[in-house]
């Protein structure tokens, strides 16, 4: 929320994030790198001909930690906060709520998926009672709390609610915050209703942040009640790291506010952190600014789109009663939401950045995947991505759909290029064609086609090793003194898919951490047949000789190579699928 703190500027004015000393409290070597690539990106759009969003598809298809496990949030949140667009002001009120909450089951928001309609700062009286408790403002709410919950529960709708890890909340009136009330505000929560709390983090008192978090996730979890947790911590502690066992997401920045350049540099700094996202867990930009006025029509379509492709909660952050017809088509549009309520949950990744011209890719749970190209530039522009480099390539044909035009066509060519405007947004769904099957007899791997890849940092290299940025850019895969001229060359954590079709039946490979990982790489490699695991290399280091898997994928229809991290941080996991050989019939 934009509050007026003393120690926290609006986010066009922002320093980038620190490196020094919150780095030092990181725990692996992976969150020192990703802090030095998120204080690398720009925070206002670059101009034409400009070098944007250095680093920031490195992270792409690392996994995800363990999220809270209570079933909620598979999804990311979908509802309404008024902070954006009422402030603290006295329009702030019962009436108000109630008509959004008429309004998400009148206007069709309900039916397009947002549950939640939820209060921000203000709502309370700026002291507590006798007995300690938060009272609800009289004047803004005189039904009171519970019963104002029970008018949006009785729509069919879920109930939010707010305040601070801190003494008090961050308005400059200073209503009570919830450090040393945990369990008291997270019982009176229940009692209310409540099913999603925002926690700030204004007045904290210097608590270490892990801790005021924790305290109100275990008060919450112990009420018995399910109430999702935001947790606005404004991405000050790099809770990406730390919060996915306490809450279900998290603020990864500063406020954002209704302007692009504000809008852009949010995102820049949230989307590399992709490998934090899935379901349960997910990375938080902020509210939605559109229909507030301070954006073009083209710049909201892009808002939302992005937003929809990082995976991003959903919270309209503008007032719907004073809403335009074009507002609410950008809303609701059913397609875009579609991106980022998919069951899958992966996060879009930038696939390229380059002079402001944004390309992301996400993945879908149906196969398909969705492609936005985003002009940050000054004057249209054509925008292109290769299907090999979004991980379906050798798919031809692919059915295309735009989602804001409804256009839909077919590619057979591998590339996907459109006409963007400035500051505007073109996004696919793309449906690849039938997955190739493999030819009789024994492949390279790395000679065939795959359906699916991923890699922590930098793209899935064939024949050489995985050198962390552009393709091409390792060198020769080479494991234990033992140079290899075929394989494929990934980085921590990574999946690799082929189709099998039922036609093959075991697969050799030399599996270790490239020579080139001299000090740090720690790996784990993993052969799946289906859902079957079938080899699995245990922990190997960069002090091992490359050991052999031997897989038997008589009868299946997938093959899924995957890499994960050895226990010691994704670092410098350079690891190396050598000389694999597959034999079909």
């Amino acid at each position: 929320m934009k509050h007026f703190r003393t120690h926290s500027l609006p986010p066009e004015s922002r320093a980038p994030l620190p490196q020094e000393p919150s780095v030092h409290s990181l725990r692996s070597a992976v969150a020192r790198r990703l802090t030095a690539a998120l204080a690398a990106l720009p925070l206002l759009a670059p101009a034409a001909g400009a070098t944007a969003l250095a680093g920031t598809a490195v992270l792409a298809g690392a996994a995800p930690a363990a999220a809270v496990a209570d079933g909620q949030a598979l999804t990311p949140p979908m509802g309404f906060n008024n902070w954006n667009s009422t402030h603290c002001r006295a329009e702030f009120n019962e009436a108000m709520v109630k008509g959004i909450a008429d309004l998400f089951v009148a206007k069709g928001l309900k039916a397009a998926g947002y549950q939640y309609v939820n209060l921000d700062d203000c709502w309370a009286l700026p002291n507590r009672d006798a007995s300690g408790n938060l009272v609800a403002d009289p004047v803004r709410f005189p039904g009171g709390i519970k019963a104002l919950a029970d008018y949006v529960h009785a729509k069919g709708l879920k109930f939010g609610i707010y305040t601070s890890a801190g003494t008090k909340t961050c308005d400059t009136a200073g209503f009570p915050g919830g450090l040393g009330h945990e369990q008291q505000d997270a019982n009176l929560f229940a009692s209310f209703g409540v099913d999603y709390l925002k926690y700030d983090n204004c007045n904290n008192q210097g608590v270490d942040a892990k801790k005021r978090y924790a305290d109100m996730a275990a008060a919450l979890r112990k009420t018995g009640r399910p109430i999702v947790f935001s947790l606005c911590e404004w991405g000050e502690n790099q809770p990406w790291t730390w919060a996915s066992n306490l809450g279900h997401l998290w603020r990864t920045t500063g406020d954002i506010g209704d302007s692009w350049s504000s809008m852009i540099s949010i995102a820049h700094r949230n989307q590399p952190l992709a490998p934090y996202a899935g379901p349960g867990q997910w990375n938080d930009p902020d509210m939605l600014e559109v229909g507030n006025g301070g954006m073009t029509a083209t710049e909201y379509r892009t808002h939302f789109t992005l937003w929809s492709m990082m995976s991003a909660p959903l919270l309209i952050g503008s007032d719907l009663r004073k809403a335009t017809a074009e507002t609410l088509d950008i809303l609701a549009n059913p397609d875009v939401i579609a991106l980022d309520q998919d069951a899958l949950g992966k996060q879009g990744t930038v696939v390229s950045g380059s002079g402001g011209l944004v390309v992301m890719v996400k993945e879908l749970a149906n196969g398909d995947r969705a492609l936005s190209l985003t002009n940050e530039a000054g004057s249209t522009t054509t925008i292109s991505a290769r299907t090999d480099a979004l991980g379906i390539g050798n798919r031809a044909p692919y059915a295309l759909k735009e989602l804001w035009t409804k256009a839909t066509s077919t590619n057979t060519s591998g590339t996907i290029s459109a006409s963007v405007a400035p500051h505007a947004t073109v996004v696919y769904r793309i449906a690849p064609g039938p997955a190739p099957l493999p030819p009789a007899g024994t492949s390279h791997l790395s000679d065939l086609p795959w359906t699916g890849a991923s890699s922590g940092w930098g793209p899935v290299e064939k024949d050489r090793s995985n050198g962390e940025q552009a393709a091409g850019d390792g060198r020769t895969l080479t494991v234990g003194g033992a140079a290899y001229a075929k394989g494929l060359g990934v980085h921590a954590a990574s999946t690799l898919t082929y189709h099998l079709g039922g036609r093959c039946t075991g697969l050799t490979v030399d599996v270790g951490v490239d020579d080139e990982s001299s000090r740090t790489g720690a790996v784990g490699f993993q052969i799946y047949r289906d859902a079957t695991k079938v080899a699995d290399s245990g922990v190997v280091t960069t002090a091992d000789p490359a050991r052999k898997l031997t897989a038997d994928l008589t009868g299946g229809q997938t093959l899924r190579l995957v890499v994960t991290d050895g226990g010691n941080g994704v670092d410098y996991d350079h690891a190396d699928w050598a000389a694999p050989r597959l034999t079909c019939v």
